[in-house]
């Protein structure tokens, strides 16, 4: 049957606005995938180990280009390319809430209710149970750590109302409390406001909610943690008084910033740190060195992404890995190096690096804060046991269906990492959403500072 010559304009320009649609949606991608590879403060990347491959696993929810893991611009309003992205991403979650959770019931009608409220506000309210979701499976699918097992036992402290400075220190000080639980560390997260379109959330500027001080000596040496000397000396600037006599251990004061208060500084309740004395199972001297390390790890400054939506203040803890201490926080040369002295008391041979003096030093230090942490009755574990558990929950996620993305120079152990099974194989590094980001610009203000996110 012959068309009409308007017929044929018709359909022309029906397949001309399909095309502009669809090249639309494919910069609406590319500009989401830059956005995601700025997040990171590591690249992403498989190092090449011999030994057994993980298998893949068909997944679920993938970071893909369309998602938005950056925060909105304070400035934009409601249905521009921003609300596309979280239409996009809050439809693959809850795609993801609703396959995991059947009690939850058809998603249709939820998914319709929150695009309705994406067109009016840009943004969306997620439920109880989709925030405790999102953030569990954040832990589930974060590359980095290893204790990854526990992941369903997260707690959720819903605190998306609380958006002013003072009030959020208050809820920090009180997870620090009921996370130690008297010992038995709880894995806990406590979500403050998130990012809108219309009203930036607060940030803090702490890398963890307990960090202690670094005080600059006139000879260049510094007294506590070098890590952080740039943010103790612009603390003191900004009016922070340190103790009347300087000490290695000194608790900063916690920052944190709105953009109607601009950054405060608040001093964290001796109740709320909770310290542990180090001691070593039979080197007596070693009480002498007078140290010490704070029991709940509350990382503080990363950005909790669920289905497009950011929450930029969502302190998260679980517990000490031995070696994170011993090895690392004690142990590594720009932090409290350790080593060398507690090499020469051991009355190691220093001389020549062949005598692994460095080595065997280092595996006192951490063999002291595994005794000391279990002699006080606080909840802590050793590489090799953690390793052992990460290969469990590697293996349930297989078996699940899932992906388990883990990058290798995180995950294997800073020391005796050929002796950890996690050492000999292959990972899935593929970012998956939900999940905990870096954002550069916190980074950079954890360690120097500033400037703030509100100038």
């Amino acid at each position: 049957m012959p068309i009409s010559r308007p017929a044929v304009v018709v359909l022309s320009l029906a397949i001309l606005l399909l095309a502009v649609r669809i090249c639309t949606r494919q910069l609406i991608a590319v500009q989401a995938g830059e956005q995601l590879l700025q997040v990171g403060d590591r690249p992403w990347r498989r190092v090449s180990r011999p030994g057994k491959r993980a298998s893949p696993g068909p997944g679920r929810v993938r970071a893909r280009p369309s998602h938005p893991v950056s925060r909105p611009h304070p400035e934009r309003s409601p249905g521009g390319a921003d609300s596309e992205l979280v239409r996009v991403a809050a439809k693959e979650f809850l795609e993801l809430f609703h396959a995991e959770n059947p009690q939850a019931g058809w998603m249709g009608p939820r998914i319709a209710a929150v695009m309705r409220e994406i067109d009016l506000t840009g943004t969306y309210w997620h439920t109880a149970e989709e925030l405790a979701f999102g953030a569990r499976v954040a832990w589930r699918n974060n590359a980095r750590c290893i204790g990854r097992l526990y992941w369903r036992s997260l707690q959720i402290r819903d605190l998306r109302t609380v958006s002013d400075a003072g009030h959020v220190a208050r809820h920090c000080f009180d997870h620090l409390r009921v996370a130690h639980n008297g010992g038995k560390i709880r894995p806990m997260i406590s979500v403050f406001a998130p990012e809108s379109p219309n009203r930036p959330a607060p940030r803090i500027w702490n890398e963890q909610l307990i960090r202690y001080a670094g005080y600059e000596q006139p000879d260049g040496r510094v007294l506590g943690d070098p890590r952080y000397r740039s943010f103790t000396s612009k603390l003191i600037q900004r009016g922070w008084q340190p103790p009347e006599t300087p000490g290695a251990f000194d608790v900063l004061p916690l920052v944190v910033e709105t953009v109607d208060e601009g950054p405060r500084m608040f001093q964290l309740p001796g109740t709320a740190v909770n310290e542990v004395p180090l001691e070593h199972p039979e080197l007596e001297w070693f009480a002498d060195l007078g140290l010490r390390w704070h029991a709940v790890p509350v990382i503080s400054n990363t950005r909790l992404v669920i289905g497009g939506v950011s929450y930029p203040a969502a302190p998260f803890n679980g517990w000490y890995m031995g070696t994170e201490i011993g090895a690392r926080n004690l142990g590594d040369s720009d932090r409290y190096a350790l080593v060398p002295e507690v090499a020469e008391r051991m009355g190691l041979d220093t001389s020549d690096e062949a005598t692994l003096w460095r080595d065997r030093a280092l595996v006192e230090i951490n063999r002291a804060v595994l005794h000391s942490f279990n002699a006080n009755g606080v909840s802590i574990t050793d590489h090799h046991t953690e390793s052992r558990r990460f290969l469990i929950h590697l293996e349930r996620e297989e078996r699940a269906g899932r992906r388990c993305p883990a990058d290798w120079t995180w995950i294997v152990p800073p020391m005796s990492g050929s002796q950890t099974p996690v050492f000999h194989r292959y990972y899935e590094t593929e970012t998956q959403l939900p999940n905990f980001f870096a954002d550069p610009d916190a980074a950079h203000r954890a360690l120097h500072g500033g400037p703030p996110a509100f100038p």
